[in-house]
């Protein structure tokens, strides 16, 4: 009986100062209540009266070296130095396993959208009348569209429609039509949009009205030249 006396309380103790030696060192209450449990077990063997002297006893050696020989969390993350892989995390970041934040999202890289085809319509180019001669105000309209052209990239193919209204015979709004578009595409040209960019430049002459030619405002929109553009 005197061994199992002797040898219990340090099998007792080293159990206790064991297990605290892998909590943290903010987990000294714990140690000190569960080593006060135990003392206070170990001095009721001996006698009643023992019992307050073993938990206080023990209970703060448990306590001291929890506080000594326990893991610290010095960053305050939650996670202890020993498997810290992230030392010095600010507080409030949330941290993994290891200590460390979540690696931050990738950015999202929206693509440019790229309109594979545009057409530019020309209805205030109006020629001389019952001919394919630019008027100056046709040549402003169309510097500005040159401008515009020019800054399309080397592979940009253009063609190049005119159109006219109704009036007149459909073998001469043809002719005229066609005379029209490849006035347009000479002046563009001049002003710097390259040749080699422009694939077709055609006529339809009255065969595709977008408005009544029974009306004025009717046959001035039907009066028009179209740039499509392939990129």
């Amino acid at each position: 009986m005197s061994i199992v006396r002797t040898a219990l309380p340090l099998v007792l103790l080293t159990s206790v100062l064991t297990g605290c030696a892998g909590l943290q060192k903010t987990d000294w209450p714990t140690c000190a209540a569960v080593g006060g449990a135990i003392g206070a077990g170990l001095g009721a063997i001996e006698s009643t009266s023992w019992a307050g002297g073993g938990a206080l006893y023990v209970g703060g050696m448990a306590a001291a070296y929890c506080w000594v020989h326990g893991d610290g969390d010095e960053d305050g993350d939650g996670v202890p130095d020993s498997r810290d892989k992230c030392p010095g995390t600010p507080k409030g970041v949330q941290v993994d396993a290891d200590g460390c934040p979540p690696p931050a999202p990738a950015p999202v890289v929206e693509e440019p959208v790229v309109v594979k085809e545009e057409t530019i319509v020309i209805r205030d180019v109006h020629f001389e009348f019952n001919k394919a001669t630019l008027t100056p105000g046709d040549k402003d309209v169309l510097s500005a569209v040159a401008t515009r052209l020019k800054q399309e990239t080397s592979t940009a193919q253009l063609s190049v429609t005119g159109h006219t209204d109704s009036v007149g015979s459909d073998a001469y709004n043809q002719k005229l039509s066609e005379k029209r578009a490849n006035s347009v595409v000479k002046y563009l040209v001049e002003n710097g949009v390259p040749q080699a960019s422009f694939v077709s430049v055609s006529g339809a002459g009255e065969s595709q009205p977008v408005a009544d030619n029974k009306t004025a405002d009717g046959r001035a929109m039907n009066r028009r030249t179209e740039i499509r553009i392939n990129r």
